[in-house]
């Protein structure tokens, strides 16, 4: 500029930029933008390069870029690159973040949940995924260590895991909530360890010799399978062969006469075998993973003893 006074004051590069007058002087006292030079009074003065100088500040600060990269970019130790790529991979994280914290406020607005199951909410939430797994690995170690059944029953657990994705949608974050906490109650615990899972699932129908359920329940299982595949309601007319067929077997294998005394007698165990909570952890590990529902793997039980009930030879339940 030929030795002119730099054109701009600090009330001038505030205007022309929108950064006040008050954070101008910081940037200058702590170096981040230096004055190109002084008027005889001893007022700061800039140039056009540091007018750019401040408008990369205000950038990179709009972007909540720490002062400390700023100075780095500034003398040149890193680019805008470098740190934009730093910045978008942190920004992604509090995305993720306030996701979370979001499907997570919406949850205890729906649930009203009291203070305490709040806090346990919340911690269940914010844990780790290897905190998750660790979670779900020591529940289903207790069960292994427990009896033959409920050895049987861990075996089965390991193979459907559940594994909640780092950006869960509200029903995710809701089933691994509920998951969680059933997982960590006892009743549960000893309740999944005596429940029946294929393929030796003669505990499925309690009151049933061994050698019985083996030969009934797999037929049962496929029969009510095929039924919910071919969209069977089991209240509906359409269950009729269904029941007809599986009343049939039971007779047989039984010696047993057909008829209302036998199907109560069969709806009766039906219910008895099925426990709806062990079929909530199921539901609840398919909406974690996003699964879609196979229908042969959901219970047969519940299917059965509808039909049953519905053909209107067997007394409605009592239970």
């Amino acid at each position: 500029m030929n030795g002119a006074t730099p054109p701009h004051s600090i009330g001038e590069l505030s205007a022309r930029t929108g950064v006040p007058v008050r954070t101008i002087r910081f940037y200058s006292d702590t170096g981040l933008l230096p004055p190109t030079d002084r008027t005889p009074a001893g007022y700061r003065r800039y140039d056009d390069a540091a007018l750019d100088r401040l408008r990369l500040i205000g950038v990179l600060r709009e972007l909540d870029v720490d002062l400390a990269t700023v100075r780095r970019v500034l003398d040149g130790g890193l680019s805008v690159a470098e740190v934009a790529a730093a910045h978008a991979d942190a920004t992604a994280l509090q995305i993720r973040a306030l996701r979370l914290r979001h499907s997570m406020l919406r949850l205890v607005a729906r649930r009203g949940p009291s203070p305490e199951e709040t806090v346990l909410m919340h911690r269940l939430t914010r844990l780790t995924a290897d905190e998750r797994r660790r979670m779900v690995a020591d529940f289903i170690a207790g069960l292994g260590a427990g009896t033959p059944q409920a050895r049987s029953a861990a075996a089965v657990l390991r193979t459907a895991l559940p594994d909640l994705p780092d950006e869960p949608s509200d029903a995710q974050l809701a089933a691994w909530v509920e998951l969680a906490e059933l997982i960590a109650d006892d009743d549960f615990r000893a309740r999944m360890a005596d429940a029946a899972f294929p393929p030796a699932d003669e505990g499925a129908l309690p009151g049933v010799a061994s050698e019985q359920a083996a030969e009934l329940v797999p037929f049962v299982r496929g029969a009510v399978a095929d039924a919910r595949a071919a969209g069977i309601a089991p209240d509906g007319s359409g269950a009729d062969p269904v029941v007809e067929a599986v009343a049939e077997r039971f007779a047989a294998v039984l010696g047993r006469p057909d008829g209302p005394e036998l199907r109560e007698w069969m709806a009766s165990r039906f219910e008895a075998g099925h426990d709806p909570l062990v079929e909530r952890y199921w539901r609840l590990v398919w909406t974690v993973n996003d699964w879609q529902v196979i229908p042969g793997h959901l219970p047969f039980q519940p299917w059965m003893a509808r039909a049953l009930r519905r053909s209107g030879r067997v007394s409605p339940s009592r239970r």
